[in-house]
């Protein structure tokens, strides 16, 4: 979450028109994130999210996402629901963007996650593959593997100025990815993005999931991979083995991986750090001038991948039989 575009109160108010959720008493935005516009905001009728789809969203891929959490919301998940206008549509424009309100859920998010915490969220994570199970739409994920050198070639010629040598620690790992990238593994919905950010908490229990925006069709150890990567680390790139076993066994609680999701592991790990690693150096190297956003440092998963490099299999994850 992020603010790029600056909505004004005659603007909000308009749009808010064609919507029966009171009226506006105040809006504010929110930092936090890197990929589109987000505001609080509350109406005479509660509180809401108010999101203007920016940067790598595209706009033909917004209904998967709306339809999404409707779906994963009727089998039990909490989640944001999208609020309909008067027109029963959930998708609106507002300042030449894309633009959606959805409910606001109660909770807060953890910064310093425990082994609970990890496998409150493994078992959460395997709910949300199992409910979206019978969802009848179907995004391919546009970030995976085959995006990821279009990425490198964007940051390239700056990335030593990042981190000294990244430039060629992330051709050799893109050369070996690319190579060895898993086919056929078992699959459906994922989230994408379940970072601690997006994961919320009251109490000891897990409350809701939030930002479906990176939603889409892969492999379900793969968003396995990319929750190690975001809960189980330290800042400085120690890996917590008890943190991820506590993770992948709230995971296989609801659902058992496979053997081939198990062999395949560390390579969805290294690939799901190099994701993040990229995106992240990208966004480093080109925030807009006068954003209000906060661009998430690239060298946290520079390090991660130091650990992914000697992973020898699934047990140096946590994981065991």
């Amino acid at each position: 979450m992020a603010v790029y575009t600056e909505v004004s109160d005659a603007a909000l108010t308009d749009f808010l028109a064609d919507y029966e959720i009171g009226g506006l008493l105040s809006y504010k935005g929110i930092a936090e994130g890197v990929e589109n516009t987000n505001f609080f905001l509350h109406t005479t009728g509660g509180a809401y999210i108010l999101t203007l789809y920016e940067k790598r969203v595209r706009a033909g891929d917004l209904p998967f996402f709306i339809g999404l959490m409707e779906h994963l919301a009727s089998r039990g998940l909490a989640c944001p629901q999208p609020i309909r206008n008067r027109d029963g549509t959930a998708l609106g424009t507002l300042c030449d963007r894309p633009a959606a309100i959805v409910s606001f859920l109660d909770g807060v998010s953890v910064k310093a996650p425990t082994a609970h915490h990890c496998a409150e969220l493994g078992r959460a994570l395997a709910r949300l593959h199992a409910a979206g199970a019978d969802f009848g739409m179907r995004r391919d994920n546009s970030l995976s593997v085959g995006a990821w050198r279009g990425l490198f070639d964007q940051a390239e010629r700056q990335a030593d100025g990042v981190a000294p040598g990244l430039a060629a620690r992330t051709r050799d790992d893109l050369a070996l990815l690319e190579a060895r990238w898993p086919a056929n593994l078992p699959g459906g919905v994922i989230h994408a993005d379940l970072f601690t950010d997006n994961v919320f908490f009251i109490g000891d229990g897990l409350s809701g999931l939030i930002d479906f925006y990176f939603a889409c069709t892969d492999a379900f150890a793969y968003d396995l991979a990319i929750c190690l990567n975001a809960w189980c680390f330290s800042p400085e790139g120690t890996y917590h083995r008890d943190m991820g076993a506590a993770l992948i066994a709230g995971y296989e609680a609801v659902r058992p991986l496979e053997a081939a999701e198990i062999e395949a592991l560390p390579i969805l790990c290294r690939g799901a750090a190099l994701r993040f690693m990229l995106t992240r150096l990208v966004d480093w190297l080109n925030v807009p001038p006068g954003a209000l956003v906060q661009p998430k440092d690239p060298r946290e998963y520079d390090r991660r991948l130091s650990f992914h490099r000697q992973a020898a299999d699934a047990s140096a994850y946590g994981w065991s039989r």
